[in-house]
């Protein structure tokens, strides 16, 4: 049965959307009235609000397209933006519209219900559709052109991964002999014909441009689809996306998720409510004690402003409790191991990270996020720009608090071009992976290693 049930996947889900925008509404006022019998305005109003709401959002952001090979934390992460958009969106069009007496204690409850049922109704969905794959249900025949090192990559991972829903019947090849070669380039068309092929994955460097172009007229005239495998180290480590100007297909090798301007929202109201809580509820007593020890144990300002380099290597001035005497070279030479600048007090701060709380206010402002590439100074963006490859690409985005690279042991002193080529690639994954739950994670383990103690912490 190849693909007999994909086209009713988005209903599936639609359906079980509807289901679970009408069942919080109407199960939130339950909880809240013990009966549907006052079930009337403003309540009725909001059930239809909610229903062409959460459509509109979801048609947006695209949430129903289907994809066979997707990670569940990709599928959660899709259905949370549009919980998020959804939101924002009803919150809006409350304060437009003449709907009143909702509370807000209902509204939060509603969102909650909504966005746990959304979640539950896509796992189900996903694992159940992977359980169907595996008992050999809606799946889809594939054929590999070109038999190399590709190509038997792809058939291994089709072998692998049965809940994808992929049956690999050959190869097809006219200069290589092997396992599992059914024919030749020429024998394709008349097989596909006969034996109900679905897709078509090609390795054009394997092949002519003349037969890659016959291959190309022949799946267009007979609604089959044709998939290309890059040849071996084309764009390595690098995700590629493509984007249409026009009529015209370009290939962007570098896709950033926090271009996207959902993205871009959830973090940045994330970044201006974690850093409120820390100000109010850490800063608001922890400056002004640990001003008073910096006051004691050494002449100078309690804070120091230094100018780093930001998110397009914009300059910003990045705060930082004082941890050293009153120096010149406080803006050109890095702190060192047993470096004699560093006050007593320093020394504790430094160790214990307290010294960059002030970067918090930094990231109310917006110059700076929680999580992101440690920003450098000026001098040191100059010096490792021109010795370490891709060095600049980390600017595409806000400097952090932490980062992927300080988590993983790439904090402090950098005196080896290694050590700054790791702490790079770090950073170059987190700004192509980027996620809210690494963002997360990445806090998480900041947190646990200052509990901890940090070794590369001085």
């Amino acid at each position: 049965m190849p693909g007999l049930y994909t086209k009713y996947i988005k209903l599936v889900h639609a359906f079980g959307d509807l289901v679970a925008v009408t069942g919080s509404v109407i199960s939130t006022f339950m909880l809240y009235f013990g009966s549907l019998d006052s079930f009337k305005t403003p309540y009725k109003d909001f059930l239809f609000y909610s229903s062409i709401g959460w459509f509109i959002c979801a048609a947006l952001l695209g949430i129903y397209k289907n994809y066979r090979v997707a990670r569940t934390i990709r599928v959660i992460v899709n259905a949370i933006k549009v919980i998020f958009l959804y939101i924002l969106l009803i919150e809006a069009t409350l304060n437009v519209t003449n709907i009143q007496n909702i509370s807000r204690d209902y509204l939060s409850n509603h969102y909650i219900l909504l966005g746990t049922s959304v979640i539950i109704w896509r796992l189900l969905v996903i694992y159940a559709l992977k359980y169907w794959r595996r008992k050999g249900y809606n799946f889809r025949k594939v054929i590999i052109v070109g038999y190399g090192n590709t190509g038997l990559e792809l058939r291994r991972y089709f072998s692998q991964h049965p809940e994808h829903g992929y049956r690999f019947i050959g190869f097809f090849d006219d200069k290589k002999h092997g396992d599992h070669i059914i024919g030749r380039v020429a024998d394709i068309e008349r097989f596909i014909v006969e034996n109900g092929i679905d897709e078509i994955y090609c390795s054009p460097h394997e092949l002519s441009k003349e037969q890659v172009v016959r291959l190309l007229d022949f799946v267009d005239n007979n609604l089959v689809r044709m998939k290309f495998l890059p040849e071996p180290g084309d764009f390595q480590y690098r995700k590629l996306k493509i984007d249409f100007y026009d009529m015209l297909p370009v290939l962007i090798l570098r896709s950033i998720p926090l271009d996207d301007a959902i993205n871009k929202i959830l973090k940045r109201t994330f970044d201006i409510v974690f850093s409120l809580l820390i100000i109010l509820f850490v800063l608001s007593w922890l400056i002004p004690v640990i001003a008073l020890l910096i006051k004691l144990d050494s002449k100078g300002p309690v804070f120091f402003k230094q100018e780093r380099s930001g998110i397009d290597n914009r300059i910003f001035n990045c705060w930082k409790l004082r941890s050293m005497y009153v120096n010149s070279d406080s803006n050109t030479l890095q702190a060192r191991r047993g470096d004699a600048r560093i006050t007593k007090i320093g020394a504790f701060i430094r160790r214990t990270s307290i010294d960059e709380l002030p970067q918090f206010f930094n990231v109310l402002i917006g110059n700076m996020s929680v999580v992101g590439p440690r920003p450098h100074m000026l001098k040191h963006t100059e010096e490792y720009a021109l010795i370490v490859d891709k060095f600049m690409l980390r600017h595409f985005i806000k400097p952090g608090i932490t980062g992927l690279s300080q988590v993983r042991g790439y904090r402090g002193e950098t005196t080896e071009v290694h050590q700054m080529r790791a702490r790079v690639k770090l950073d170059i994954f987190y700004l192509e992976n980027w996620s809210f739950l690494l963002d997360l994670k990445i806090i998480f383990y900041t947190v646990y290693n200052m509990v901890r103690g940090d070794n590369n912490a001085f």
